[in-house]
């Protein structure tokens, strides 16, 4: 909030004049918003706060150290650190763009119109040079630590524009709104993972759990804000998908997504961690949490840089990084042994001959 006195200004347009107190004095719909305040506004719709979302890029720089513990040396920490700043500058420019576009709508939501741009202090063309700016800079720091790394980045402000700018803008399309916007997460487990292994190649299975994760979490905020608003011409006037929406097809759609990231999920630790399967019902609880947070008045689920607040999802989701973390870095064969194959499985070995694995042998078939 930049202050309640510009809580009452609305955008319109636009001159300048110099201020009696010295600061340069901009009009706005009739009314004086200083420099100073101009300023404090452009700064808000950055979002630094929502920088939270940057814990997304940990388990890309996790797996693959937990693959090649050689990859930590002592340029690591400067490397990671240098992709932090250019995650951040990326994500900030989409929200920048985010906050300006949305602005003629945030206005008819009940707390999104106390918004800087929605109330009038931001200047747009300013804005727009602050959209650029920020993802050069961000690219560009990228190109520093990695080629897919910037090109990750690139990917990353590529699909802010996809789904914030017309004639695109696929926010306003119910289903694929959640689904474009969540593709930020794979985006991001590959941020971490390029800062560290611009060489390996990271699963496929682990990135579309991520996806689905995402789009979980995403498709729960809809419910949220939809159940919020209570309305439906009212959310419908504020976003285009909720004219389309209702809480059951939303809710529908999580058991969909949830479904999935576990299906892909549980294809990663078969396939590369089988350790991790001791950890899945620490991930089911804190998804639960999660899921009944939903249902609260003002949730924390429609702002997800509030969760911190959220105590005990914030313990659960604590223990289980912890625990998920220790088991990328154990080895328990009793664990195997307990998973293996008890019917035959056969597999094609090229041309004609296949392959039938038993428990313990092989026969080879013509």
């Amino acid at each position: 909030m930049v202050g309640t006195a510009a809580g009452k200004r609305r955008q319109a347009g636009a001159g300048e004049r110099p201020g009696d107190d010295g600061f340069r004095m901009i009009e706005t719909a009739g009314t004086k918003v200083t420099f100073a305040e101009r300023l404090k506004a452009h700064v808000a719709i950055a979002r630094l706060d929502h920088s939270i979302k940057n814990l997304f890029v940990l388990p890309g720089v996790i797996v693959p150290l937990s693959v090649d513990p050689g990859l930590i040396n002592a340029r690591l920490v400067a490397k990671l650190a240098w992709a932090l700043v250019s995650i951040t500058l990326v994500a900030c420019s989409n929200y920048v763009i985010n906050e300006v576009l949305d602005a003629p709508y945030d206005r008819l939501h009940p707390t999104k119109r106390q918004r800087p741009a929605a109330l009038g202090l931001v200047s747009v063309p300013l804005a727009y040079v602050q959209w650029i700016a920020m993802a050069v800079a961000g690219v560009a720091i990228g190109w520093t630590i990695s080629r897919p790394f910037a090109v990750t980045a690139l990917a990353l402000w590529v699909m802010g524009c996809v789904y914030n700018i017309k004639p695109l803008r696929t926010k306003d399309v119910p289903y694929l709104d959640v689904l474009t916007e969540s593709v930020n997460n794979p985006l991001r487990m590959l941020l971490g993972w390029y800062a560290v292994a611009a060489f390996l190649v990271p699963p496929l299975s682990l990135l579309m759990s991520y996806w689905m994760i995402g789009c979980y979490f995403m498709a729960l905020k809809r419910f949220s804000e939809l159940r919020e608003i209570g309305d439906r011409g009212v959310a419908g006037a504020y976003r285009a998908s909720f004219k389309r929406y209702t809480p059951e097809s939303l809710l529908v759609s999580v058991v969909f997504y949830a479904s999935t990231a576990m299906l892909f999920f549980g294809a990663f630790v078969i396939r590369y961690r089988i350790e991790l399967l001791l950890g899945f019902p620490l991930v089911a609880l804190v998804m639960a949490i999660y899921f009944k947070l939903a249902f609260e008045h003002h949730s924390a689920v429609q702002n997800p840089e509030k969760l911190y607040r959220e105590r005990g999802l914030m313990l659960w989701f604590t223990v289980t990084v912890v625990v998920m973390v220790m088991l990328l870095f154990v080895r328990l064969p009793w664990l195997e042994n307990l998973f293996m194959p008890t019917i035959p499985v056969v597999q094609p070995t090229g041309g004609n001959v296949s392959s039938v694995t038993f428990p313990l042998a092989t026969v080879r078939l013509k």
